[in-house]
């Protein structure tokens, strides 16, 4: 590695990469915490299993419906305004979650409906951010280093369970403080960061390496060289317009993976603390119960990432991962000892969030330009669409059987399935090295 790949790439990371966790943490914890509103909040607005995964996933369906879009207005009109744009509009609509009870009695609708329409319009408010976000670091790092960055920026999924799941359950708590249930204050706090950081994102974020007055000119000069000569490379071997990707086999076959990925984190991640609660804990106990397969989760990310970084292997990486996330649920129906199903869903748990770095290697190993915005897009919202039909299903089937443990196998199921299309599919090593190769570890 040369002193200027070395200078360049390290003030990039620096800039960049925290700033961005920070932000994707506000993000995901803004997105899930309705799991442990649940705990309290469904009784209260009368919803059943059903309702409930009915509505946490029509939060997705939203989401489909306006993610391409998103990501082809931040393309032409810039990461900095566009993500702004989205925080504002999210952390307004998380905040409003809180008043379900008062929104159903001000309009006439019901409160199971209200819930519904306030997680279609948060859906569609967050559409675009997570991979506009991926498209964003697409413009600032070289393939070489993706795994491993994209790896550092996903961290914040299990680490907003980790450190929100127990805040969360202590925010239960909060019943009767100002008239507000424990669940509403959940809800009105949560959403507070999204606000501040999106004035922030404004003043902060630059859009691309040429505007970057904080790089020395020879920093710039050599990272948009080693982008450009990566964007053409791709294009001469996959070059393709924004609508032919929207319909590339390649392209949906990952939106298929992703699928699988997807329906692992969010449908079981939607039911864990009503898992958990049923040991016989407290809600803040089962604040800090649920956090464990996702601290196992933070650590197989960032671990499992830089270690296909180094070896430049995707594939069997990707493989592997759905593999153990498979297993894990598996094992997790086979038992009903607390300890033991923690276990297995720990274990799932490192497999569901070290696969998820890996995978978004492969389409922006492939895409370049307006399309990659757009690949990256279509990607990411058929594979969301298993964020509306895991916790549906989950919910639907505990109605049903009584159990959560037919709605994991079938989970499990879909996730091989993932696992076997990834190995169905060729990734071209090449795409990734212009930058040179990474040094050992």
């Amino acid at each position: 590695m040369s002193d200027i790949e070395k200078r360049t790439i390290a003030k990039v990371s620096g800039r960049l990469i925290l700033f961005l966790i920070v932000c994707y943490f506000v993000a995901y914890l803004d997105r899930v915490n309705v799991s442990f509103a649940k705990l309290t909040m469904n009784q209260a607005l009368g919803l059943t299993e059903t309702m409930f995964g009915l509505g946490s996933g029509i939060f997705f369906l939203a989401y489909f419906i306006f993610e391409v879009p998103s990501n082809l207005f931040l393309e032409r009109f810039g990461a900095r305004r566009w993500i702004a744009r989205i925080m504002v509009t999210w952390g307004l609509l998380s905040g409003l979650m809180a008043f379900i009870p008062n929104i159903s009695a001000a309009t006439g609708l019901s409160p199971e409906y209200t819930f519904y329409g306030l997680r279609t319009l948060l859906g569609a408010a967050e559409a675009g951010f997570f991979p506009g976000i991926i498209f964003y670091l697409t413009l600032w790092f070289p393939g070489v280093y993706r795994g491993r960055i994209i790896g550092m920026f996903m961290a914040a999924i299990p680490l907003s369970s980790v450190i929100g799941a127990p805040i969360s359950g202590a925010l239960l708590g909060f019943d009767g403080v100002a008239g507000l249930a424990g669940w509403q204050w959940l809800y009105v706090i949560e959403a507070v960061p999204a606000l501040i950081l999106a004035v922030v994102v404004l003043f902060y974020l630059t859009d691309r390496p040429a505007d970057a007055a904080w790089l020395a000119d020879d920093e710039r000069k050599w990272l948009a060289g080693t982008l450009a000569a990566e964007n053409a490379q791709r294009a001469r071997a996959h070059g393709m317009s924004v609508g032919e990707v929207l319909f590339n086999p390649r392209v949906l076959a990952l939106a298929l993976v992703y699928f699988g990925a997807v329906a692992c984190n969010y449908g079981v991640g939607f039911f864990l603390p009503t898992i958990v609660k049923a040991f016989g804990l407290t809600n803040l106990m089962t604040g800090i119960v649920t956090a464990i397969p996702y601290a196992v989760g933070a650590i197989g990310m960032v671990w499992y990432s830089r270690r296909s970084d180094r070896l430049l292997e995707r594939k069997g990486h990707a493989a592997v991962a759905l593999l153990i996330a498979a297993v894990g649920l598996i094992a997790a129906t086979l038992t009903e000892d607390p300890v033991l199903k923690m276990c297995a869903f720990s274990f799932s748990a490192f497999g569901v969030f070290a696969v998820l770095p890996v995978f978004w290697t492969l389409p922006t190993a492939y895409l370049t330009g307006p399309a990659a915005a757009a690949g990256i897009a279509v990607i990411n919202s058929i594979g969301n669409l298993s964020g509306f039909a895991g916790p549906y299903a989950m919910g639907a089937i505990k109605d049903a059987t009584g159990s959560f443990n037919m709605g994991l196998l079938l989970i499990a199921g879909v996730v091989l399935v993932a696992m076997g299309i990834v190995l169905s599919l060729s990734h071209d090593r090449s795409l990734e090295r212009t930058s040179g190769v990474l040094p050992a570890e």
